[in-house]
């Protein structure tokens, strides 16, 4: 019911981001945009449509991503005007550019790139070793379309000299 459910959510926010582009709401659309992409690695944790999000290692990584989202929009937005011609420069970057790289790029690539270095202690053997003989069992149990069928034969194990 989980990947159902999450997966008309995410049908939702492709309508909505559709909408939001049409209408002109490029603030909304950015907002969209960034539950979009959250919703999506949300639902790579979602193994088989009788589970509930599994909620390590990812509920981490989901947050991380939803706050440098929210924070790197709401700076965007809030320090970028059209109007303006004179910006306040950092690092040799306008501070609205600086914010855009800094928390919708930077920090979440960094995050990205520390789960990666930490996943030994949330995903080690033992936890790997467990996903895999969970699925097998669960294959072991379905028909799959395209897994090779078990046939059993009679054999005759008494040669005949004749």
């Amino acid at each position: 019911m989980a990947r159902n459910t999450l997966m008309i959510g995410i049908g939702g926010l492709s309508v909505a981001l559709l909408v939001a582009a049409a209408i002109g709401t490029y603030r909304l659309f950015s907002y969209l945009a960034a539950l979009l992409i959250l919703a999506t690695v949300a639902s790579a944790s979602i193994e088989r449509a009788d589970r509930e999000l599994d909620p390590a290692p990812y509920t981490g990584l989901l947050g991380w991503l939803a706050a440098t989202f929210l924070v790197g929009l709401t700076g965007i937005w809030l320090l970028w005007d059209p109007n303006v011609t004179e910006y306040s420069y950092v690092l040799g970057l306008p501070l609205s550019t600086f914010v855009y790289f800094l928390f919708i790029w930077l920090l979440p690539i960094l995050g990205a790139v520390y789960y990666s270095m930490i996943f030994e202690r949330i995903g080690g053997e033992t936890i790997v070793d467990d996903i895999i003989e969970r699925a097998r069992e669960a294959q072991r149990r379905e028909e799959l379309p395209l897994a090779p069928q078990q046939v059993e034969r009679t054999t005759k194990t008494e040669a005949t000299d004749d």
